[in-house]
């Protein structure tokens, strides 16, 4: 299975995040991620392993088109005349001839600045730099500016989701506007949720861990998870999960495990800002 956004990008099932895979370990265990069958990687600048992204293709027995490099533009880089030579540098740190995917991180809308980046982003697509576009942590009313404001739509928008976070409304704005909709810390960052008796119940009953319960479930909603695994073991199987059938009745039983509360840290993109 894949995804594809109104302009074209086409993505896989799921992704291999790479938050805390940095240097020669890094990029090893990203290059063996590629040669096990992984075709996404997920990084930013703020990670500060974009040159192990890079060398992890260059390692990888896979060829450099099949590969979607991803990055992401941090918050103290919105200024239109800080963004440009932002993007450049990803570019550059890769070693690459360009990126697939940017994104802008996060919106920081109290700064004002994400659609001077947002231009800076559409002007390094029209360079060549990066083949597509998108946003991080957006909200409908961040991407209705940046459409209105630039004519120009997201390919991708990456949020925190998981059963206790399930994003359903901002999962329908996506989807009725042609973007792809990422997850990032689909496992809800390894926290009580793997022990969750529901997600226990129903992986028994498919006999496979919660952790591939999980992922089966975005992808049955229809978002890219991306998670992170150092074990190769663990990497197969989160590549493996979305063949895990779930039914409707599993799939609406995990998405009521969502709570009121369920951000895992109190991340609300209308008021949180990274930078």
């Amino acid at each position: 299975m894949s995804f594809t956004s109104h302009d074209g990008l086409t993505l896989p099932d799921v992704g291999f995040g790479t938050y805390k895979l940095n240097g020669l370990a890094g990029a090893q265990t990203m290059a063996e991620a590629l040669d096990s069958g992984y075709r996404l990687l997920d990084s930013a600048f703020n990670y500060e392993n974009e040159g192990a992204v890079g060398e992890a293709v260059r390692r990888s027995s896979v060829a450099r088109e099949e590969v979607t490099v991803t990055s992401k533009l941090p918050g103290r880089h919105h200024a239109h005349a800080k963004a440009v030579p932002a993007i450049e540098e990803s570019v550059l740190r890769t070693g690459l001839d360009h990126l697939d995917l940017i994104l802008i991180h996060w919106p920081n809308p109290s700064q004002d600045l994400y659609v001077e980046a947002w231009q800076a982003l559409v002007e390094a697509r029209e360079r060549g730099l990066v083949r597509h576009i998108g946003v991080s942590n957006f909200l409908p009313e961040h991407i209705d500016r940046l459409i209105a404001e630039t004519g120009v739509t997201p390919a991708v928008n990456q949020i925190e989701m998981h059963p206790y976070f399930p994003q359903a409304a901002q999962r329908a704005y996506d989807a009725e506007h042609g973007i792809i909709t990422e997850a990032w810390s689909p496992l809800g960052r390894a926290n009580e949720m793997l022990t969750d008796p529901v997600l226990v119940r129903i992986a028994e009953a498919h006999d496979v861990g919660v952790g591939e319960v999980i992922l089966s479930w975005h992808v049955a909603l229809g978002a890219l998870p991306l998670p992170k695994a150092s074990s190769a073991e663990r990497r197969r199987k989160n590549l493996e999960a979305p063949q895990v059938a779930l039914s409707e009745a599993e799939i609406a039983e995990i998405s009521g495990l969502a709570r009121p509360d369920g951000r895992t840290n109190d991340q609300d993109p209308a008021v949180y800002e990274e930078f």
